[in-house]
């Protein structure tokens, strides 16, 4: 069965697009049928697996605003093995078309219907906002991953991710639940970090993701060539760490 899997957090640089394009990368060497959806308007996935937002025929604005369907906007992302759909700047833009809708926040859960069967796991790239294209990852995804760093201003933006997320699973989607809560740029020496990873556990429990992902230089890197760490540079302490985390989701999935 397919796991759709929105990856959110409204607060921006906490490793949300790099996790999507790293964890796509792992899972789908792990021969899992992979699909990254690419729905934030900045469209850093998109340029992160190589592809030119600028130039882009079709992209899921098109999905959005009813011009194009899910399978007609994806592009083969042949450096990981992994199938993408692209995004670029018209995407703000069909905010406006979804707010305009009566069933706007449906869209996507409708278009990913026509094509989930087709993979093992659809990973969704949220806006750091929660806006209605957050809205619409949320209503399409089975769960919610999201990547925060351990530190006070990131447990603050938290509670507001959350009640977002129980009012999405009352009003829209009743199966939606927490996936897990991923800590990215964890940095052990730091006893903030410590101390904020403590105080996840304590209260998220089995809901923390036991992988961590390390500050790495690598991870950082691979985006401006264009393709996941685990091709730039697989033996870098990142590309290890989200080929932990793709073991990791993977095992619970098929124990579940």
């Amino acid at each position: 069965m397919t796991c759709v899997l929105a990856v959110t957090n409204q607060k921006g640089g906490v490793g949300k697009t790099t996790t999507c394009v790293n964890l796509a990368a792992s899972l789908a060497m792990l021969e899992r049928r992979v699909l990254l959806t690419d729905m934030d308007p900045q469209a850093n996935a998109t340029t992160g697996c190589g592809e030119d937002k600028n130039t882009l025929t079709r992209s899921m604005y098109d999905v959005l605003t009813g011009g194009s369907r899910m399978a007609d906007v994806l592009v083969r992302v042949e450096s990981s093995g992994f199938d993408l759909a692209p995004s670029n700047a018209d995407l703000t833009a069909a905010e406006v078309t979804l707010l305009n809708d009566g069933s706007g926040e449906y869209r996507l859960r409708d278009e990913l219907i026509g094509v989930r069967a087709e993979y093992d796991y659809v990973l969704i790239d949220c806006p750091p906002a929660l806006n209605m294209l957050t809205i619409n990852s949320l209503v399409a995804a089975d769960g919610v991953m999201i990547p925060m760093q351990c530190e006070y201003y990131a447990l603050e933006g938290l509670s507001a991710l959350l009640e977002t997320v129980e009012g999405v699973r009352r009003r829209a989607n009743p199966s939606l639940h927490i996936e897990g809560l991923l800590r990215t740029m964890y940095d052990p020496r730091n006893s903030l970090t410590r101390d904020v990873s403590r105080q996840l556990i304590s209260h998220f429990k089995d809901k923390v993701y036991r992988t961590v992902i390390p500050r790495n230089v690598r991870l950082a890197e691979a985006p401006s060539h264009g393709v996941p760490a685990l091709v730039y540079d697989r033996y870098s302490r990142g590309a290890i760490a989200y080929q932990a985390l793709a073991r990791e989701i993977d095992h619970q999935r098929v124990d579940a």
